[in-house]
């Protein structure tokens, strides 16, 4: 197999899902649209509510799903772009102000006023994961997204900054390199999958994109063409399973199979006859229960999970600039019903989210469970291609996830 980092046309991104492990092969050359060569999953026994509880189990389902997407790419993966989620990620706005030397914006005086927006008290155990610009400011003209080159003597930013638990990204890093890969880059998952399935048109107009994963919601509002608000929620598909596996006594394995076979968020779309077979747990015997019975376990933690994202989407002080809606990502997207409980709750058109955009592999990727994937790809790329790339050094992988700055990101968002 070819060596894969004597090639920069190619980009790994690494899914550290809750309930899965996914690795996606990305290519490009020129100016040609990504494509996809190849896919690699597992199941994830190490993580839990987008948290890393137990490495030698993450690392073991990294190494299948790498070793997966190896074989259909044709080559041997070393490094990859790894997505990072769970509740401690926090997300907030800032603004910095800087005055200008010369009369001309250069990028230094960008680089000044992003750092002069970062300025912010912070515990020790927290550091920056990403910083977004939103918009530059230049003498009072605002709605500016590349100062540089105008006349001005006053700079000022908006930004979105990102934060994660210093621990929490050390081991995702650490799962990586046990499993024989380098890190280029730690990238905030559902600003991946936003990358993915979001167009530039429902960025420009208000859109939110809730993914929800097997242990997590996570939420990213945008308007104006740039991030302003995201959120993780430690809710997500798992948590429905287990109510399964308690409501209906049975092992969760089998609620899991009886989620995706049978399960539906909507009790108005399902036949009142049906009926379904659970297993027992410990040797019982399987019995014969109503359809009903299952989705009236799932639909109230499916509302219970769209109702907090709502309520978070309140709070931010943006639900009312969302002019395209709401995009639904994630496993539990695929769940029958969706979309319409989702329309009930947010009163708001609501639409599946799709990798798109791309292609190679397109027919097999095309589903919500691998956006998060195909967007570190694609994100991993626009980190190749800026003036500022990510490198390592000796000092530490994650001192760099601090240091990295917002060039790649900023032409994303």
């Amino acid at each position: 197999m070819a060596k894969l980092d004597k090639y920069e046309d190619v980009v790994v991104g690494l899914d550290f899902g809750t309930t899965k492990i996914c690795a996606v092969v990305c290519v490009k050359s020129g100016n040609e649209p990504v494509e996809v060569i190849g896919v690699g999953k597992s199941p994830s026994h190490g993580i839990r509510k987008g948290v890393v509880i137990n490495i030698e189990s993450t690392v073991e389902s990294i190494r299948e799903a790498i070793s997966e997407a190896e074989r259909m790419a044709g080559v041997e993966i070393s490094s990859v772009f790894a997505g990072i989620a769970g509740g401690h990620i926090k997300g907030f706005n800032s603004q910095g102000m800087v005055a200008i030397k010369n009369s001309e914006i250069t990028k230094h005086d960008v680089n000044r006023v992003i750092e002069a927006a970062k300025a912010v008290a912070m515990p020790q155990d927290r550091e920056v994961i990403h910083i977004i610009p939103q918009e530059f400011i230049v003498d009072d003209q605002d709605g500016i997204k590349d100062p540089v080159g105008m006349s001005g003597v006053r700079l000022e930013t908006k930004v979105h900054m990102v934060t994660g638990a210093v621990t929490s990204a050390q081991n995702v890093v650490k799962c990586a390199q046990k499993a024989g890969l380098e890190v280029e880059d730690i990238i905030l998952e559902p600003l991946a999958s936003a990358a993915a399935v979001l167009s530039d048109d429902e960025k420009e107009l208000g859109v939110a994109l809730v993914d929800i994963g097997g242990g997590t919601t996570d939420v990213a509002l945008f308007s104006g063409g740039s991030i302003v608000h995201s959120y993780v929620l430690p809710l997500g598909g798992n948590h429905i399973t287990n109510d399964i596996a308690v409501g209906l006594r049975t092992p969760v394995l089998e609620a899991e199979r009886i989620k995706i076979k049978y399960g539906c968020s909507d009790l108005a779309l399902i036949n009142a006859a049906d009926t379904i077979t659970v297993p027992g747990v410990g040797g019982r015997k399987p019995q014969e229960l109503s359809r009903s019975e299952l989705v009236n376990i799932i639909e109230p933690r499916v509302s219970e999970i769209l109702t907090l994202v709502r309520q978070e989407m309140y709070r931010s002080g943006f639900f009312g600039l969302m002019a395209s809606g709401i995009v639904i990502s994630g496993g539990c997207s695929l769940l029958p019903g969706m979309d319409s409980l989702c329309e009930q709750i947010f009163n708001m058109p609501v639409k599946p989210g799709r990798p798109k955009g791309f292609g190679g592999l397109a027919d097999i990727v095309n589903s919500p469970i691998y956006s998060t994937g195909v967007g570190l790809g694609l994100c991993g790329f626009l980190a190749m291609g800026t003036e500022r790339p990510f490198r390592r050094r000796e000092s530490g992988v994650y001192d760099n996830v601090r240091d990295r700055m917002k060039a790649w990101f900023s032409e994303i968002f």
